[in-house]
């Protein structure tokens, strides 16, 4: 909606609340500081109104601009308004950057939505203190990651990481939790086995090699993990 729209609803109202005898010109210049020249001018269309004037009548009248709005914008806009609160905003950021205990704007690659429903039913399981970091976060699946556990996942497939899941505890009894890993040159997405002090990282596609991360001393394996992955979106 333009301003000129936003001037003709406010006129509009204005006249409707004189001819109710709810207001009269002189009223309203006196609260919103005008001359009554100015606003009789207004509202016979001789003149228009600054931004800063309407908002001096809305102020004077204790209105705002969504009072301006017709009842079907009105309408859409809450509507819109509610939908959003069902969602929440999960930044999408450079694998590095996930296992950032903030995730600052300046990082975020691009914002998507999901359900706070789903999210809600997500099971945390915290082995270290991280209350602190935001829980979920985004990130695209490498080539090398696609390639090791397809077909579970593809490169480029958008991974949504549980942060407060950093446990190797299974997220579901006899079946395999999927992780992003923090690796000393790197970062990885595969299946987790502790053995002793060292973490072996398994990948779905059996042609593709172990890999394995040392844990280094006053480190547990728990501080190589990035998070849970509970959502993959693949393009097709």
């Amino acid at each position: 909606m333009d301003m000129n729209t936003l001037r003709e609803n406010l006129r509009r109202q204005l006249l409707a609340r004189i001819e109710r005898g709810e207001l009269t010109g002189l009223a309203l210049a006196e609260r919103a500081g005008f001359r009554q020249a100015h606003i009789s001018n207004f509202l016979n269309r001789k003149r228009g109104l600054s931004v800063e004037g309407m908002d001096r009548i809305l102020h004077a009248l204790n209105l705002n601009v969504m009072d301006l709005l017709p009842a079907a914008e009105l309408s859409d806009y809450h509507a819109g308004a509610a939908a959003d609160r069902d969602y929440e905003n999960i930044p999408l950021v450079a694998f590095p950057n996930a296992a950032d205990a903030i995730l600052s704007k300046d990082i975020t690659i691009e914002i998507l939505k999901f359900k706070k429903t789903f999210l809600r039913r997500l099971r945390a399981d915290l082995a270290t203190d991280r209350e602190h970091w935001a829980r979920f976060v985004l990130v695209k699946a490498g080539h090398e990651d696609g390639a090791a556990m397809y077909p579970r996942l593809q490169a480029n497939a958008t991974l949504l990481i549980d942060r407060h899941y950093n446990t190797i505890t299974p997220y579901r009894k006899g079946d395999r939790t999927l992780f992003a890993i923090r690796k000393p040159d790197g970062f990885a997405v595969r299946y987790v086995e502790l053995h002793g002090r060292q973490i072996m990282l398994r990948p779905q596609n059996d042609t593709h090699p172990l890999d394995f991360i040392t844990i280094n001393s006053g480190r547990t394996y728990a501080d190589y993990i990035i998070g849970r992955i509970c959502h993959i979106a693949i393009e097709t």
